[in-house]
């Protein structure tokens, strides 16, 4: 409890730290409005931060696992306005450093100071910083408006020497972390589920984070996500959100039950949950491995609940062996190091940061310095991650430059 209180008062000190900055720039800008004009304007910037300070309370005061929805809703509000703020903040930093040489210029020099013609420079870097930090508001508004729901399917090759002929050609479909508790428009969630079955796969992989937190945010979805099916399959893992570990729960059982029942939505939905296991398909007389691990993370704020050793049991004879693992930090952490067999590694977690910049084969992602394979297709040797950006959002309900995401794989012979 004390914990929280030291959290909560440091984070209010911060918004309005903020705030007390961000003031001495918008008495700048609204400078040339009459009095009256200026004196609802500061105020309405006072209700402003005086609200902003309500919703943290709160925040801070709604129980995780029953607010979930209205608390990333409050999360969103504050964090992309103080996000424009902290972007305007930075130019007024700016302006108040020329203002200090000048100062320290004016206060040595022999010669009076000319003054400039037309605007100021001060009024200028005042005016740029309110122009930054409106767009980068703007772009996180679309982003929940448009980006969100905007699925795209992306299409690659992937050419395997060991391919059995009868596999040849075989198209393979991967979504991720669909986080179904974060949703809010059905029908543009079906939309992306029919995009999923208009791409004809022969098989379909589901690599984790089926939920925020709690199973109970499927049930609405159920129905949904039963319709993605494949001939040969749909097979499924465990990303780190459906471990339930980012709540409080009331004991041990209860947190142990949410997993159980999340096992059972797989179930339900028809899809085959591996759960650091594998399994065989055969295809005339040829078969390849298909194999599910656990989450397993070689970063250290994650953890590890995968069992290659185990999940790998039996698969030494098959030709080709697909890897389903949620974390893509894994195959440098140990699959490029002890399994130099595993084929290709499908995995997802990343989201891209659901924001950043696609032009063309140029990326870019603030999640790069994170995760170095942070979305597409890679290689070492002969061995391939593919890490999809993820169909569904967390915490920022939205997207913006990395948008959701239908992986469509073919594999040929090579």
């Amino acid at each position: 409890m004390f914990t929280k209180l030291i959290i909560f008062f440091s984070i209010t000190f911060i918004l309005l730290l903020i705030d007390f900055y961000i003031y001495s720039g918008f008495k700048i800008l609204i400078s040339g409005y009459s009095h009256n004009v200026q004196k609802i304007l500061k105020n309405t910037f006072l209700i402003i931060s005086a609200i902003n300070v309500v919703l943290v309370v709160i925040f801070n005061l709604l129980p995780v696992h029953k607010f979930w929805t209205l608390r990333i809703i409050i999360f969103t509000i504050i964090s992309i306005q103080y996000l424009g703020k902290f972007i305007w903040i930075c130019f007024l930093f700016i302006d108040d450093i020329l203002r200090f040489f000048k100062l320290i210029y004016n206060y040595f020099s022999t010669s009076k100071p000319v003054s400039g013609v037309g605007i100021s420079r001060s009024e200028f870097i005042v005016k740029a910083g309110v122009f930054a930090g409106a767009g980068l508001i703007s772009a996180f508004c679309w982003g929940i408006a448009k980006g969100a729901y905007d699925y795209k399917v992306r299409r690659r090759t992937i050419f395997l020497k060991n391919l059995p002929k009868s596999f040849d050609g075989i198209k393979i479909v991967q979504i991720s972390d669909i986080h179904s508790g974060s949703f809010w428009d059905k029908k543009a969630v079906d939309r992306g589920i029919n995009l999923v079955l208009e791409q004809n796969p022969d098989i379909i992989f589901f690599t984790g984070d089926i939920v925020n937190n709690e199973a109970s945010e499927m049930t609405p979805w159920i129905e949904s996500f039963s319709k993605i099916k494949a001939p040969m399959g749909v097979y499924s893992i465990l990303g780190n959100h459906d471990y339930g570990d980012y709540i409080m729960w009331e004991n041990i059982e209860t947190k142990a039950k949410n997993l159980e029942d999340i096992k059972n939505i797989h179930k339900k939905l028809g899809w085959k949950l591996l759960l650091n296991e594998n399994i065989k398909i055969t295809k005339e007389n040829d078969s390849i491995g298909i194999i599910g691990v656990e989450n397993w993370s070689n970063r250290g704020q994650f953890k590890k609940y995968g069992n290659m050793s185990k999940a790998v049991n039996d698969m030494e004879n098959l030709p080709v062996k697909l890897l389903l693992s949620h974390d893509p930090s894994h195959w440098r952490g140990e699959i490029l190091k002890k399994y130099k067999d595993i084929d290709i590694m499908f995995a997802g977690h990343t989201h891209g940061m659901q924001f950043g910049v696609e032009f063309g084969n140029f990326k870019w992602s603030p999640i790069k310095y994170m995760y170095p394979e942070w979305a597409d297709l890679h290689s070492y040797n002969e061995q391939y991650l593919y890490v999809n950006r993820g169909f569904g959002f967390i915490g920022y309900p939205g997207r913006f430059g990395i948008l959701p995401e239908i992986t469509l794989i073919e594999l040929k012979q090579k």
